[in-house]
Protein backbone atom coordinates (compact mmCIF):
# COMPACT_ATOMS: atom_id res chain seq x y z
CA UNK A 1 0.00 0.00 0.00
CA UNK A 2 1.50 3.26 -0.61
CA UNK A 3 2.36 5.99 1.66
CA UNK A 4 -0.24 9.02 1.95
CA UNK A 5 2.67 11.15 0.53
CA UNK A 6 3.09 9.20 -2.48
CA UNK A 7 -0.10 9.37 -3.09
CA UNK A 8 -0.34 12.85 -2.47
CA UNK A 9 2.59 13.49 -5.16
CA UNK A 10 1.74 11.13 -7.85
CA UNK A 11 -2.41 12.31 -8.07
CA UNK A 12 -2.36 16.43 -6.42
CA UNK A 13 -1.68 17.29 -10.20
CA UNK A 14 -4.25 15.47 -12.46
CA UNK A 15 -6.89 15.62 -9.52
CA UNK A 16 -6.39 19.31 -9.17
CA UNK A 17 -7.00 19.71 -13.23
CA UNK A 18 -10.29 17.11 -12.98
CA UNK A 19 -11.45 19.08 -10.56
CA UNK A 20 -10.61 22.48 -11.79
CA UNK A 21 -12.33 21.47 -15.22
CA UNK A 22 -15.43 20.98 -13.11
CA UNK A 23 -15.41 23.80 -10.83
CA UNK A 24 -13.66 26.43 -13.50
CA UNK A 25 -12.46 28.69 -10.92
CA UNK A 26 -8.93 27.98 -9.34
CA UNK A 27 -9.80 28.62 -5.62
CA UNK A 28 -12.68 26.96 -5.55
CA UNK A 29 -10.67 23.50 -7.28
CA UNK A 30 -8.39 24.10 -4.22
CA UNK A 31 -11.05 23.96 -1.67
CA UNK A 32 -12.55 20.92 -3.09
CA UNK A 33 -8.73 19.37 -3.66
CA UNK A 34 -8.51 20.00 0.03
CA UNK A 35 -11.51 18.40 0.79
CA UNK A 36 -10.42 15.29 -1.52
CA UNK A 37 -7.40 14.27 0.28
CA UNK A 38 -8.61 14.57 3.37
CA UNK A 39 -10.87 11.77 2.42
CA UNK A 40 -8.82 9.72 0.53
CA UNK A 41 -6.14 10.45 4.10
CA UNK A 42 -9.11 8.88 6.01
CA UNK A 43 -10.12 5.89 3.80
CA UNK A 44 -6.43 5.32 2.70
CA UNK A 45 -5.83 2.54 5.31
CA UNK A 46 -9.04 0.92 4.50
CA UNK A 47 -8.58 0.29 0.69
CA UNK A 48 -8.20 -3.21 0.29
CA UNK A 49 -7.42 -3.26 -3.19
CA UNK A 50 -4.43 -1.08 -4.46
CA UNK A 51 -5.23 -1.99 -7.98
CA UNK A 52 -8.31 0.36 -7.54
CA UNK A 53 -6.51 3.61 -6.01
CA UNK A 54 -6.76 5.94 -9.47
CA UNK A 55 -10.80 4.98 -9.60
CA UNK A 56 -11.42 5.41 -6.02
CA UNK A 57 -9.33 8.65 -5.53
CA UNK A 58 -11.36 10.13 -8.59
CA UNK A 59 -14.60 8.87 -7.57
CA UNK A 60 -13.94 10.96 -4.19
CA UNK A 61 -12.77 13.99 -6.00
CA UNK A 62 -15.79 13.58 -8.68
CA UNK A 63 -18.30 13.39 -5.53
CA UNK A 64 -16.61 16.30 -3.63
CA UNK A 65 -17.01 18.02 -7.16
CA UNK A 66 -20.95 17.70 -7.73
CA UNK A 67 -21.21 18.19 -3.63
CA UNK A 68 -20.05 21.45 -4.29
CA UNK A 69 -21.56 22.66 -7.14
CA UNK A 70 -24.70 21.09 -5.43
CA UNK A 71 -24.05 23.49 -3.00
CA UNK A 72 -23.55 25.95 -5.24
CA UNK A 73 -26.78 25.47 -7.11
CA UNK A 74 -25.02 25.91 -10.48
CA UNK A 75 -27.07 24.65 -13.07
CA UNK A 76 -25.50 23.77 -16.93
CA UNK A 77 -25.73 26.66 -18.99
CA UNK A 78 -27.97 26.74 -22.19
CA UNK A 79 -27.20 28.46 -25.10
CA UNK A 80 -30.22 31.27 -24.51
CA UNK A 81 -29.98 32.11 -20.70
CA UNK A 82 -26.89 30.54 -19.27
CA UNK A 83 -25.57 30.82 -15.95
CA UNK A 84 -24.34 34.50 -15.52
CA UNK A 85 -22.28 33.54 -12.29
CA UNK A 86 -20.08 29.87 -14.46
CA UNK A 87 -19.35 32.31 -16.93
CA UNK A 88 -18.08 35.32 -15.51
CA UNK A 89 -15.66 32.91 -13.73
CA UNK A 90 -14.72 31.04 -15.97
CA UNK A 91 -13.69 34.57 -18.10
CA UNK A 92 -12.65 35.76 -14.98
CA UNK A 93 -10.00 33.10 -14.77
CA UNK A 94 -6.65 32.03 -16.53
CA UNK A 95 -7.57 28.97 -17.41
CA UNK A 96 -8.44 29.43 -20.95
CA UNK A 97 -5.91 31.34 -22.85
CA UNK A 98 -8.70 34.29 -23.91
CA UNK A 99 -6.93 35.14 -27.90
CA UNK A 100 -7.81 31.63 -28.66
CA UNK A 101 -11.55 31.89 -29.82
CA UNK A 102 -12.00 28.09 -30.00
CA UNK A 103 -11.05 27.51 -26.98
CA UNK A 104 -13.22 29.89 -25.46
CA UNK A 105 -15.91 28.15 -27.48
CA UNK A 106 -14.85 25.20 -26.27
CA UNK A 107 -15.04 25.72 -22.91
CA UNK A 108 -18.12 27.26 -23.03
CA UNK A 109 -19.26 24.39 -24.74
CA UNK A 110 -18.48 22.19 -21.95
CA UNK A 111 -20.93 24.54 -19.17
CA UNK A 112 -23.55 23.63 -21.49
CA UNK A 113 -23.30 19.97 -20.52
CA UNK A 114 -25.28 18.49 -17.07
CA UNK A 115 -22.80 17.95 -14.56
CA UNK A 116 -22.89 13.81 -15.31
CA UNK A 117 -22.26 14.85 -19.07
CA UNK A 118 -19.17 17.16 -17.80
CA UNK A 119 -17.88 14.57 -15.89
CA UNK A 120 -18.21 11.45 -18.10
CA UNK A 121 -16.74 13.84 -21.09
CA UNK A 122 -13.39 15.06 -18.66
CA UNK A 123 -12.82 11.75 -17.95
CA UNK A 124 -12.58 10.18 -21.12
CA UNK A 125 -11.26 12.96 -22.90
CA UNK A 126 -8.50 14.66 -20.71
CA UNK A 127 -7.91 12.19 -18.03
CA UNK A 128 -7.88 9.88 -20.65
CA UNK A 129 -9.52 6.91 -18.37
CA UNK A 130 -11.63 4.21 -20.17
CA UNK A 131 -15.00 3.69 -19.68
CA UNK A 132 -14.54 0.66 -17.43
CA UNK A 133 -12.85 3.03 -14.63
CA UNK A 134 -15.13 5.68 -15.05
CA UNK A 135 -17.73 3.23 -14.51
CA UNK A 136 -16.22 2.39 -10.92
CA UNK A 137 -16.13 6.16 -10.56
CA UNK A 138 -19.69 6.91 -11.31
CA UNK A 139 -21.40 3.72 -10.75
CA UNK A 140 -22.96 3.91 -14.07
CA UNK A 141 -22.39 0.74 -16.66
CA UNK A 142 -19.77 1.01 -19.53
CA UNK A 143 -22.35 1.57 -21.72
CA UNK A 144 -24.47 3.91 -20.67
CA UNK A 145 -21.28 6.00 -20.28
CA UNK A 146 -20.54 5.78 -24.00
CA UNK A 147 -23.74 7.22 -24.61
CA UNK A 148 -23.14 10.02 -22.37
CA UNK A 149 -20.14 10.76 -23.94
CA UNK A 150 -21.50 10.20 -27.41
CA UNK A 151 -24.28 12.78 -26.15
CA UNK A 152 -21.69 15.20 -24.62
CA UNK A 153 -19.89 15.57 -27.95
CA UNK A 154 -23.06 15.75 -29.69
CA UNK A 155 -24.03 18.66 -27.71
CA UNK A 156 -20.18 20.52 -28.03
CA UNK A 157 -20.34 20.56 -32.13
CA UNK A 158 -23.73 21.41 -32.08
CA UNK A 159 -22.75 24.84 -29.68
CA UNK A 160 -19.19 25.10 -31.46
CA UNK A 161 -21.18 25.04 -34.97
CA UNK A 162 -23.69 27.73 -33.98
CA UNK A 163 -21.13 30.11 -32.47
Amino acid sequence: MPTFEEVLADYQKPIYWHIRRMVVDHDDAADVLQETFIKVYQGLSGLKDVASLRAWIYRIATNECLRFLSRRRETPLSQVDGDEALQSRLMESDYVDYDDKMAVDFQRALLTLSSQQRTVFNLRYYDELSYEEISEIVGSTPATLKVAYHNAKEKIEKYLLNE
